[in-house]
């Protein structure tokens, strides 16, 4: 049987040099959280970038404050189109001269796809077919895209390997399995190179801490720096493989640009690889936020049933990615909220806090 994957990482790549050559990449969900991060680091890195978003769950302030920080003349090398990946020419236009593909548009939360599957359908499995059919009619060089570890499933083995995954749990879990099959499709069929990211709890500055769907490290953060008390689902003794978003940018480029020859098809773990439990994050965020906030008072977290479609317990086997694409994660869970609660903080200050 022919072998589709990434060989392994040649000794002589350096990620640096590598984006030395300016490309012309495309951001799918560029307005997004993890899609603003990838944004910013390739105006820094000299690189030509398209971006597309449709605001559904990504905001023009995250564009904004990524052209803040690049400044006049590296964001004079971004075109951004407004447009939905559930529409096939925006799809098209967006794909026109690119040579690297990062697809981070989709409508994430497990609770969301339980609700309304069918627009979870939509987005995140007809509009990645279009991705896919467009990134090949514009014969661009690679695929990346934003995978995730609700593909597990039921599965009960920890730490989790990439060639064994279980039943899915929702129906979010579903169009991400689809994605990675349409993907392997396209490889064989149409010598794409594709490549899947199975990201782990990603978290980080930019992340919406509102509404019903947020994330929990957001989420947490927004209240325990109000003077609110939070919500833990279950015991508090779930446990996740949380991944600071500076190991996602890393993982993305490292995808995109490690050397291949011909057609690939490969899917990788990005996580840190290190469990943590609710009670002990919700411990951490309170540590962090005190010592930035003086007098906060952290209020006890309030314990509610076990959420539906939820997985129990978490964590990455990342040996594959360090061997085929060199990552190597930089920032512990610890050491990512150090680096991104000031910023839950200025947004605090920026909305005001309510008086209790």
């Amino acid at each position: 049987m022919r072998e589709f994957a990434l060989p392994e990482i040649p000794p002589a790549f350096e990620l640096r040099e590598s984006l030395a050559s300016p490309r012309r990449w495309l951001i799918t969900g560029s307005a997004g959280f993890i899609g603003s991060h990838l944004l910013e680091h390739l105006l820094r890195a000299g690189q030509e970038v398209v971006s597309l978003d449709n605001f559904a769950t990504g905001y023009q302030r995250n564009l904004d404050e990524v052209h803040r920080i690049v400044g006049e003349s590296a964001w004079a090398r971004h075109r951004f189109i407004e447009g939905d990946i559930v529409d096939p020419q925006s799809c098209r236009d967006a794909c026109e001269g690119v040579d690297i593909v990062l697809h981070q548009a989709a409508l994430g939360s497990v609770p969301r796809s339980i609700e309304d599957p069918l627009r979870t359908h939509a987005v995140n499995a007809t509009g990645f077919l279009n991705m896919l059919v467009a990134a090949r009619d514009a014969r661009c060089a690679r695929f990346v895209f934003a995978a995730s570890s609700s593909t597990y499933g039921d599965h009960p083995g920890l730490p989790k390997v990439e060639d064994r995954i279980g039943n899915p749990l929702s129906p979010y879990a579903v169009t991400k399995y689809l994605d990675e099959l349409y993907a392997g499709v396209f490889t064989r069929t149409y010598r794409m190179q594709t490549v899947g990211l199975r990201y782990f709890n990603v978290f980080g500055p930019r992340q919406d801490p509102n509404g019903a769907y947020a994330a929990v490290i957001p989420n947490w953060a927004s209240r325990i720096a109000r003077g609110e008390s939070c919500f833990i689902n279950g015991d508090g003794d779930t446990t996740r493989d949380f991944c600071y978003v500076t190991n996602v940018v890393q993982a993305n480029l490292r995808a995109a640009l490690v050397p291949a020859e011909g057609e690939c098809h490969d899917l990788f773990n990005i996580a840190f690889g290190e469990q943590i439990t609710l009670n002990q994050l919700h411990a951490l965020l309170g540590h962090e936020l005190q010592g930035l906030i003086p007098g906060l008072a952290v209020l006890p977290p309030q314990y509610r049933d076990f959420r539906k479609g939820d997985v129990r317990h978490s964590l990455a086997d990342i040996t594959k990615a360090r061997k085929r694409l060199g990552y190597a994660p930089t920032h512990s869970v610890r050491q990512g909220l150090h680096e991104s609660m000031p910023w839950y903080v200025q947004q605090r200050d920026a909305q005001g806090v309510p008086e209790h």
